[in-house]
């Protein structure tokens, strides 16, 4: 594709116009994984259009020391919250493992306050020998796509599909070598900010990834006020 701009109205669009791209690739009684927080609105729509549970997959960055927003890996959310460390980084980095056990202990705790935020006491989807459908509203780099992917790998996913309205050609290229199937709508080259091809690339709020949990869970269009909106 060539690099038009923009291809989304917002989140709400591309989530409707990825749930028509997935339909038809006839994927049976699939498991939607949304990426929280701007993955969510995506995924809801995707998930509603297929009739598919919605759950949710937290990830934490592990920033290298001083440097936080140099990722040595990510812990990613779940039954037993999974490690994934990038080898490359780590060899030029070469943190102590007391530094990657705070960090853990750290992110972990993360985990458990997000998740409790804005799911609650309600029970995990497991992965385990399901299709699922992991969603994002972008992929830039593809760093936390890849951890995530990993991670659903261990957890002993039957199949895996990465779904998203945009992504560089680069990207989609790696992640085919990794995962089942990629659908992805747009692939821009060259590739800008995942902002850039949305209109409407407003902030996703706690606020709003509790009202589409509870939503997607039955329990209606409720919202709740957070101040932790503003920690991402």
């Amino acid at each position: 594709m060539s690099d038009e701009r923009p291809c989304f109205a917002d989140r709400i669009d591309a989530g409707r116009r990825l749930a028509a791209a997935i339909a038809s690739e006839g994927i049976a009684e699939p498991l939607v994984m949304a990426l929280p927080r701007g993955g969510v609105p995506v995924a809801f729509e995707v998930a509603t259009v297929l009739g598919a549970p919605l759950e949710l997959l937290i990830v934490r960055k592990i920033g290298a020391p001083g440097q936080a927003e140099f990722g040595l890996g990510a812990l990613v959310d779940g039954d037993e919250p999974q490690l994934v460390l990038n080898a490359e980084v780590m060899r030029v980095v070469k943190p102590s493992q007391e530094y990657i056990d705070a960090e853990v202990s750290r992110q972990r705790l993360e985990l458990e306050r997000r998740r409790e935020l804005y799911l609650g006491d309600r029970p995990r989807i497991s992965p385990e020998r399901r299709k699922v459908i992991l969603v994002d509203d972008g992929i830039a780099t593809g760093g936390t796509v890849r951890a995530a992917v990993q991670a659903l790998r261990k957890a002993g996913a039957a199949a895996l599909v990465v779904a998203v309205p945009v992504a560089p050609p680069s990207a989609i290229a790696g992640l085919r070598r990794q995962v089942d199937r990629v659908v992805c709508l747009a692939t821009p080259h060259p590739f800008h900010a995942v902002s850039i091809y949305y209109d409407d690339f407003e902030q996703t709020t706690d606020a709003e990834v509790i009202a589409l949990m509870r939503r997607a869970k039955g329990e209606g269009a409720a919202t709740a006020s957070t101040d932790s909106d503003k920690n991402q």
